[in-house]
């Protein structure tokens, strides 16, 4: 006798459901293969015009071993993934939107009620996904692989580098100063130099300090460290001269032991080891405090546009995805090579307005931030009116 009891139904969870449709797993699939393509070909193209000739000369001339020269290209390509990222992307939304359209795959989606900017829909989750994984590599991998790759070129080279500023270590402060007009105008106050620095002591130091009006103070010493206990330097065997308004000496004191009241900051200038490609956005902004403090301004808006740069680049992945997409929607039969050099232009473009912008804002003529952001904005305006264009 069977029995009349069912068994029950297997329980649903609504978040069980899937977030991806057919059609958006179909297109994110034909996007892989372009993409990872063109990761590799924009990467390899990047690091051998940038790296590969270079330590190609080193081992014929300097004799750098080939395993060092080795080791350094693999720690440059990191580098170069990064703005591959962004480059593939275009890359592939325009080769993979060009095909669809070329046989006729988007008639049939369109036929079937939809729209275009449904199909957009998984190429934005696509390139969000990419923006992260470029941030992510921009912020932990780069600046440490760029750093080891400059300090193990360095010391193959007998060049090691050290993690501090060794000589002629110069440190320029300026202050706001009042004009009969009522406006203000930076001046410089304070001119710090020392010749050596073995990592904690400086040495041959000769400090300018104009920040008195009517009054200037020359410090000449032997050597100073920095007491963080009273935050001052402790100055040895040296003179102060006192030099008045009409250039006559008003006082010379000879010193064995004195402390002066100066800032910090000269000495985390000595520290600082790494450039601009070695540092993440956490290190940028500690470099960024420290050279404030000195109030070199042209210094300051090139270090503020380096890091909306480090900020905006992942996000053109996004730019550049809807660009690709929404122009290749409107190609009919065109070849993978048409959709390679297209990508050559849009990307040359872009970086030429991205350079030219960030020159731009290095004058203090726009902000930082619109000197790092001006390129994506550009890039999301012309993908917008492109998928307009593309639905119509």
């Amino acid at each position: 006798m069977t029995s009349s009891l069912s068994k029950p139904d297997k329980p649903t969870f609504p978040w069980g459901k899937r977030l991806l449709s057919v059609m958006d797993r179909y297109i994110i699939a034909e996007l892989i293969p372009p993409f990872l393509f063109g990761v590799g070909a924009f990467a390899s193209l990047g690091v051998s015009v940038d790296s590969l000739f270079y330590l190609v000369n080193q081992v014929v001339e300097q004799g750098l071993p080939l395993s060092v020269a080795a080791e350094v290209l693999l720690l440059k390509l990191p580098e170069f993934v990064v703005y591959a990222f962004p480059m593939a992307t275009l890359l592939a939304t325009l080769m993979t939107f060009s095909r669809f359209s070329s046989d006729s795959e988007l008639v049939a989606l369109r036929g079937c009620g939809v729209s275009v900017y449904r199909m957009i829909a998984p190429v934005i989750v696509f390139c969000l996904v990419v923006t992260g994984l470029t941030f992510a590599f921009n912020e932990s991998i780069v600046p440490a692989a760029n750093f080891r790759a400059s300090t193990t070129l360095d010391r193959a080279l007998a060049q090691e580098k050290s993690e501090f500023r060794e000589s002629n270590i110069l440190y320029q402060e300026f202050q706001e100063l009042a004009q009969p007009d009522g406006s203000k105008e930076n001046a410089l106050s304070r001119i710090f130099y020392s010749k050596e620095f073995d990592g904690e002591r400086m040495k041959g130091l000769t400090i300018l300090d104009f920040s008195r009006q009517g009054l200037n103070q020359i410090v000449s010493a032997e050597s100073a460290v920095w007491n963080p206990q009273r935050n001052t330097w402790d100055f040895s065997n040296g003179t102060i001269y006192v030099v008045s308004a009409d250039g006559s000496f008003r006082n010379i004191v000879k010193f064995e032991e004195q402390q002066i009241q100066l800032p910090r900051a000269p000495l985390d200038l000595a520290r600082r080891g790494k450039d601009y490609g070695e540092m993440n956005i956490a290190e940028s902004r500690q470099y960024l405090d420290v050279i404030k403090q000195g109030g070199n301004e042209s210094k300051i808006r090139e270090l503020k546009v380096r890091i909306q740069q480090k900020f905006s680049l992942p996000f053109v992945c996004v730019a550049f995805g809807l660009v690709g997409a929404s122009l290749g929607a409107q190609l009919r039969r065109t070849g993978r090579a048409t959709g390679f050099a297209l990508s050559i232009v849009i990307i040359f473009a872009y970086y030429m307005l991205s350079f030219i912008s960030g020159a731009i804002a290095q004058t203090g003529t726009i902000s930082p931030l619109l000197g790092g952001w001006i390129p994506n904005f550009f890039g999301l305006t012309a993908g917008t009116l492109l998928l307009i264009r593309a639905s119509r």
